[in-house]
């Protein structure tokens, strides 16, 4: 493999007080048997040592650029889509075939951007893919529950670059989502998503830790909502996790934002024929798992794997 960058993929990272975990993510793309032609690291009002850090790998490898910005805020999905987006405005002028949104808690192993571009080379009608997400547990990585091979995870989606702008890129959402959305419109217009489970990813920062446990699951609900996700999905997918004990606060907790946001008569943040395509595929996973018989092919079935989105 070519060692040195080329026009293959570019990367945006958003990241805002990473100094604990970005050099896990600095070392493993610096590692790449393919390394990208550009890597913008978006520093979002970083007060700690992230800047210094990023800095310090720029000057080695010139396919790293930092771009910092500098207005205050908390941590909130607003604001990283707004520095993801201000990092795909500087990629603008290159060409490249794919473009990817890498978190800033993450690793993976050298030849993982060499096997999914290649998966891409494969598949002409395959528009977003990545690797599954694994988090340490009982001091080993292992797969999430929650992995589908339908869904890429917002910190390793590799876009093609046709599909990223067919979607329109990421879009900021109140309650969070702009993964989910992305995924959801690039297959309203006839792309492919798979996720691969033979590229683990390792996650660093298990999901909802930045915040209280509590109100992310809360905020969870409330994105199913805004998102249109259909109650009877969301209620199903509740019940299945009732018997896994660690899970059970979590699943009631957020099912309790999706009502809440339907009590409270909140407005979805989605056009109509969004929700009309999503519940579609939501009701045809839950058919799906009712009903398994009907489903022959592995792509009449994928989506039967989970019902976690």
């Amino acid at each position: 493999m070519n060692s040195k960058g080329h026009d293959g993929y570019v990367l945006v990272t958003a990241a805002y007080n990473e100094a604990k975990l970005i050099e896990r993510v600095l070392q493993s793309v610096v590692a790449q048997t393919v390394l990208p032609a550009r890597w913008i690291v978006v520093s979002d009002g970083s007060t700690d040592r992230t800047d210094s850090i990023v800095n310090g790998y720029a000057k080695q490898y010139s396919f790293i650029q930092l771009l910092r910005l500098t207005t205050a805020h908390k941590r909130n999905f607003g604001a990283q889509v707004h520095a993801i987006n201000e990092g795909c405005k500087e990629l603008t002028s290159l060409k490249y075939e794919y473009i990817g949104n890498l978190d800033a808690d993450v690793s993976f192993d050298s030849n993982y951007f060499a096997e999914l571009t290649m998966r891409f080379e494969r598949d002409p009608k395959l528009g977003l893919a990545g690797g599954f997400i694994t988090e340490e547990q009982n001091g080993s990585f292992q797969s999430r529950k929650h992995n589908r091979i339908d869904s890429v995870a917002h910190a390793v989606q590799l876009f093609r670059r046709e599909c990223f702008e067919a979607v329109g890129g990421y879009i900021p959402l109140k309650y969070g989502g702009p993964d989910w959305h992305a995924a959801v419109v690039a297959r309203m217009k006839g792309w492919r998503v798979r996720s691969i489970p033979e590229l683990p990813v390792r996650h660093h920062r298990p999901t909802g830790t930045a915040d209280t446990w509590q109100r992310d699951c809360f905020r969870q609900g409330c994105m199913d909502f805004s998102l249109g996700s259909h109650p009877i999905f969301e209620l199903i997918k509740c019940i299945r996790r009732l018997p896994d004990r660690p899970r059970l606060m979590g699943s009631l907790t957020r099912l309790s934002g999706f009502v809440w946001c339907y009590w409270t008569g909140q407005d979805r943040e989605v056009p109509g024929e969004f929700v009309t395509f999503l519940r579609k595929e939501q009701m045809g996973r839950v058919c799906s798992l009712l009903m398994p018989w009907r489903f022959k092919s592995d792509d009449d079935r994928f989506s039967a794997v989970s019902l976690e989105g």
